[in-house]
C-alpha cells in the first residue's frame, strides 16, 4: 500500500513538474515573438519610407537599406527559420527575403516606378509574415493553455482515481475494522475482518481477527464458568428448598403414607427421569413399600439404595433407578431427612401413647382404690345380709331381690376388673403389631383356645389415639370370645380395604344369638362407643364356623371423637 501511494504521489509530482517545465519552455520560446511581430511590422513602415529614397536618389538610401536589412535579418525574424518554427512561417520569411532582394535592386537602380509597382505585393508579403508570426505566437499560447488544461485534467483524474482507490482500498477496510472493533467492544466476537492485498491492512486485519478470536475463547470460557457456577448454585438452592419444604411438610402434621408419598413425588418432580420407592422395615416379616407417581419399572438395569439411617436406627431404604446419572448427595440427604423425620415422629407418638397410658393407669389406680373397694364392701355386706335374715323374713320376693342385688354387685365387680385390666395395657413402642402380640400373649395364659394374628397394616397408618382404641377393642372382643363364647379357635385379622382399616376377630364359639341374650354382660355397648370415637362402626355377625365375627371398620389418620 505504501508503494502504491508513493507511485501515485510520484506520478502527480512528475506530471505537475512536466507541466511546469513545458510552460517554462513555452514561455521561454515565446519571449521573442513580440519582437518578431514588431520587427516584421516595422518592415512595412521601412518599405514605404524606402520608396521615398528610391525616388529622390538620396545618399541616405544605403543607410536606410542597411537599416531595413538589419531589421530583416535580425535574430527576432531569423527565429522563423528554427526547427521548431512551422514551415509556412519559414517559407513566408524566405519569400520576404527573396522579394527584398528585388526591391533592393530597384532602389539601387533608382527605378522608383518598378519599386512602387512592386511595393504593394512586397508589403502584402510582409503582412503575411506578420500574420504567420502572430498565428505562430497564438498557437504557442493555445498549446500552452491546452497543455495546462490537459495536465490539470489529468491530475484531477489521477487525484479522483487516487481518492477512489484510497476510499475503496484503504478507507473502507479501515471503516470495517472500526466497525469490527465497535462490535467487539459490545461483546460480540463473531466479526468478519476485511481482506486486503496490502501487507499493512492485512497485518492489521489478522491482528484484529486473532485478538477477537482470543477474546471470544476467553469470554466463552468465562461465560461457561459463570453458567456452570450459576447452574450449580441454582441446583443447590433448588435442592435445599426441596429438602426444606419436605422437612416442613413432614413435621407439620401426621407422618403417614400420603405424606411420605407426597415427599417422594416432590423429589421425583425435581428428578424427572428417576423412579423412586420407599421401603420401610416394619419388622422382620412385614415391609411397607411406598412408590412415587409413575410406579416402579418391572425391569431396571441399576438400582441404588440409600439407607434410612439415623444414629443407630435403620428403618429401611430409599431405592432409586434412573436413566440419568444419580445425584447421590441429594438422595443421601433426602434419606437422612426421611429417617430423622420418622424417628422423631415415632418418638413423639411413643411419648403421646405413654402419656395416655400413664394417665389411664392413674385412673385405674383411683378406680381400684375407690370404686373397687366399695364394690367389695357391698359384696360382703350382701352376703352378710343374706346370712343374717331370719327364716320368717325370707319370702320368695326377698330371695329374688337379694339374688339380683348379689348378681348386680358381682357383675359390676367383674366389669370393673376388666376395665382396670384394659386401662393397665401398656404400649412401649409405636408399633401396634407388637402391642397386640404382647396383649395376646397375656390372654393366651388364661385360656386353652388357639389365638392367631394376621397383621397387615402398613406402618405409620394409625395415630397414637387409634392405637389405644384398637388395642382395647381387640382385647375386649378376644376376651369375650374366651370367657363367654367358649371358643376353641380365635382368629384376629388386621388389614385394609383400600380406604378403611378392618379389624376382624372371629371365633368358633356358641354363636351370635346367645351373645345377644346377654348383651349387657359383654360390654358390646362399650365396643360401639369405642368404634364411634374412631369415626367407625363395629359389626357382629355369625360366621361359617358357627361362631361370631366382630368387625371394626374405621378410616385411618383421624382423631377419635370425644
Amino acid at each position: 500500500m505504501t508503494s502504491t501511494i508513493f507511485g501515485v504521489m510520484l506520478t502527480l509530482i512528475l506530471l505537475s513538474s512536466g507541466l511546469a517545465t513545458f510552460a517554462i519552455a513555452n514561455l521561454a520560446y515565446s519571449l521573442g515573438d513580440t519582437r518578431a511581430i514588431n520587427a516584421s511590422g516595422s518592415l512595412r513602415m521601412q518599405s514605404y519610407r524606402l520608396m521615398f529614397y528610391a525616388n529622390s536618389g538620396s545618399e541616405q538610401a544605403d543607410e536606410k537599406i542597411q537599416e531595413f536589412e538589419t531589421t530583416l535579418y535580425s535574430d527576432a525574424l531569423k527565429r522563423s527559420l528554427g526547427w521548431m518554427t512551422p514551415d509556412e512561417l519559414a517559407d513566408q520569411y524566405l519569400l520576404v527575403i527573396q522579394k527584398w532582394k528585388l526591391m533592393k535592386l530597384y532602389i539601387e537602380e533608382e527605378n522608383s516606378r518598378l519599386y512602387a509597382a512592386s511595393l504593394k505585393d512586397f508589403v502584402d508579403t510582409i503582412d503575411l509574415l506578420v500574420l504567420e508570426t502572430e498565428q505562430h505566437a497564438a498557437f504557442k499560447l493555445r498549446l500552452l493553455a491546452a497543455s495546462q488544461i490537459a495536465g490539470l485534467s489529468l491530475m484531477l483524474l489521477i487525484a479522483f482515481f487516487a481518492v477512489r482507490f484510497t476510499k475503496r482500498k484503504v478507507v473502507q477496510p479501515l471503516h470495517q475494522l472500526m466497525e469490527s472493533a465497535n462490535v467487539i467492544s459490545k461483546g460480540n466476537f463473531d466479526v468478519d475482518v476485511p481482506q486486503s492485498e496490502y501487507i499493512e491492512l492485512s497485518a492489521l486485519s489478522n491482528a484484529l481477527a486473532s485478538t477477537a478470536k482470543e477474546l471470544s475463547a476467553l469470554y466463552s470460557n468465562l461465560e461457561n464458568q459463570v453458567q456452570e457456577k450459576t447452574f450449580a448454585l441454582t441446583r443447590a438452592n433448588n435442592e435445599l428448598k426441596l429438602l426444606y419444604d419436605n422437612l416442613v411438610m413432614l413435621h407439620s402434621g401426621k407422618l403417614d403414607i400420603s405424606t411420605l408419598k407426597q415427599a417422594l413425588n416432590q423429589l421425583r418432580i425435581h428428578e424427572p427421569n428417576t423412579f423412586l420407592r420407599l421401603v420401610i422395615s416394619q419388622d422382620d416379616k412385614e415391609k411397607l413399600v411406598i412408590e412415587a407417581d409413575g410406579g416402579w419399572p418391572l425391569s431396571s438395569v441399576t438400582q441404588t439404595r440409600f439407607a434410612l439411617k439415623f444414629d443407630d436406627n435403620v428403618l429401611g431404604y430409599l431405592e432409586v433407578t434412573s436413566t440419568d446419572e444419580i445425584n447421590h448427595p441429594l438422595f443421601e440427604n433426602f434419606a437422612i431427612m426421611l429417617a430423622r423425620s420418622i424417628v422423631i415422629y415415632n418418638a413423639g407418638e411413643q411419648r403421646q401413647q405413654l402419656a395416655l397410658m400413664e394417665e389411664r393407669g392413674v385412673i385405674a389406680r383411683e378406680l381400684h382404690d375407690s370404686l373397687g373397694q366399695l364394690l367389695s364392701f357391698l359384696k360382703i355386706q350382701v352376703n352378710l345380709l343374706s346370712k343374717g335374715l331370719d327364716v320368717g323374713c325370707r319370702s320368695p320376693q326377698v330371695e329374688l331381690q337379694l339374688s339380683e342385688i348379689n348378681e348386680g354387685v358381682n357383675t359390676a365387680y367383674v366389669q370393673l376388673r376388666e376395665l382396670l385390666s384394659t386401662f393397665r395395657l401398656t404400649i412401649k413402642d409405636p408399633n401396634l403389631n407388637h402391642a397386640i402380640e404382647v396383649m395376646l400373649d397375656q390372654l393366651k395364659s388364661k385360656t386353652d383356645a388357639v389365638i392367631t394374628l394376621d397383621y397387615k397394616l402398613p406402618m405409620q397408618l394409625l395415630g397414637a389415639h387409634q392405637h389405644i382404641h384398637v388395642l382395647q377393642l381387640t382385647r375386649e372382643a378376644t376376651l369375650n370370645a374366651i370367657k363367654h363364647a367358649n371358643a376353641k379357635h380365635i382368629d384376629i385379622s388386621c388389614t385394609t380395604d383400600g380406604c378403611d382399616v378392618l379389624i376382624s376377630i372371629s371365633d368358633d364359639g356358641v354363636g351370635l344369638e346367645k351373645l345377644k341374650e346377654r348383651d349387657q354382660h359383654f360390654g358390646i355397648g362399650i365396643m360401639h362407643e369405642r368404634a364411634s370415637r374412631l369415626s367407625g362402626v363395629v359389626d357382629f355377625r355369625s360366621n361359617d364356623n358357627g361362631g361370631t365375627t366382630v368387625t371394626l371398620q374405621f378410616p385411618p389418620e383421624q382423631e377419635p371423637n370425644q
